[in-house]
């Protein structure tokens, strides 16, 4: 009995595709790309092309097989290099889109929104955020829709003025902590009462010619104060930003104990006679030990119940949190956590602060920054 002979096959199926269409000089050029990848391309996220294209073969029509003419290609493109040519196709070209993969894209964007929105505004009466799901029920209470063709952060500021109507809500404060010379504190003390910043604290210098000053500000202030550091303190000044979103006050009692270590307070920075300034420094401790036994009479607010260290020494009374907090490590080794407890309640508050020793915040802040850590080490 004979074997049926092998026929050779002629044709490379494709299937599903992703059709990426570019129009010049009145004729049509597609390519065949595989879906979901030409959006990771474009955000150069993906940098293997042939994990983007399922062929380097330009078309006129892709469902039909009908191939550009070499002519065309050298007309319009310059080149008969088809490489090239794909490239500039997926650069300038128009996806198709099916109508589930536009309604994951929008529902991903309305996510990312709410969260920056979550993560940038507080309530102004008790100054703590919002949850991300309170935020999307009261984007959908609005009518909040969101548009492809915008990004999600300049989105999320229009959307917070309809969520004015419906939320009290407003846009965190930054914490930024300056450094400056002592001369210059006049007029940052003016710019920062025209902005209606609160200042936290000052301190002065083991030398005391340069003078440290933490504040809360609105963000838009942060170009005045980084202009007036950079062009009026003769290049000795200097702004670090502390906490993008300061949504509670920052403990207190380590700075008390700095100051009276040096001898300084906050009140002895105001530009006086030299003597003055000696008298007022020989009675900084008493002042600022009487201030320390004044916050303790009238009761912290939070108590630290674990003290700023690495997330695998959490005892085990916190082992979900150790497990959960482990994922940090393994994007990127050294993160430490710092656990306050709410008052008297049960509840706990989790400051991350990264392997630099920058103080992160939440959780969610410093999932993101180990991620974007560990996607430059793969990229690279």
């Amino acid at each position: 009995m004979s074997q049926g002979v092998k026929q050779p096959i002629g044709q490379k199926r494709l299937t599903n595709v992703a059709v990426v269409r570019l129009k010049k000089k009145g004729i049509r050029f597609e390519v065949a790309c595989y879906k979901n990848k030409v959006v990771n391309w474009r955000n150069e996220v993906e940098k293997d092309l042939d994990e983007v294209l399922q062929t380097t073969t330009i078309f006129n029509n892709v469902s039909k097989g009908i191939l550009a003419k070499r002519e065309d290609l050298v007309d319009v493109f310059g080149t008969d290099d088809e490489e090239k040519i794909c490239i500039r196709i997926l650069a300038e070209g128009d996806m198709q889109v099916s109508d589930k993969e536009r309604d994951v894209e929008l529902s991903s964007m309305f996510k990312d929104v709410a969260s920056i929105i979550a993560e940038k505004c507080v309530n102004p009466g008790t100054q703590r955020p919002y949850t991300i799901s309170m935020i999307e029920r009261a984007l959908k209470d609005v009518h909040f829709s969101v548009d492809p063709k915008r990004g999600a952060k300049q989105q999320a500021l229009h959307a917070l003025q309809q969520l004015k109507e419906k939320l009290p809500i407003e846009r965190a404060r930054m914490r930024l902590k300056l450094q400056i010379p002592v001369t210059c504190r006049s007029d940052l003390m003016q710019l920062l009462t025209g902005q209606h910043a609160t200042v936290e604290s000052e301190d002065l210098g083991l030398h005391s010619s340069q003078l440290t000053v933490t504040c809360l500000v609105d963000p838009g202030a942060f170009r005045g104060l980084n202009t007036f550091v950079q062009s009026s303190c003769d290049g000795e000044g200097r702004m670090e930003v502390v906490s993008l979103a300061a949504t509670e006050e920052a403990p207190t009692v380590g700075k008390r104990e700095t100051d009276v270590s040096n001898n300084i307070t906050s009140t002895s920075i105001a530009a006086k006679p030299v003597g003055q300034e000696d008298a007022e420094a020989t009675a900084t401790p008493s002042r600022a030990v009487h201030s320390r036994q004044e916050q303790a009479a009238a009761g912290p607010s939070s108590q630290v119940m674990y003290a700023r260290g690495p997330i695998a020494d959490l005892p085990d009374e916190h082992a979900s949190r150790r497990e959960r907090f482990a994922e940090l490590d393994d994007l990127q080794p050294g993160w430490q956590v710092e656990l306050c407890s709410r008052g008297a309640g049960s509840a706990f508050d989790a400051i991350f602060y990264s392997p630099s020793g920058q103080k992160v915040g939440a959780f969610a802040n410093a999932r993101r920054a180990a991620l974007q850590y560990s996607k430059q080490q793969s990229s690279s």
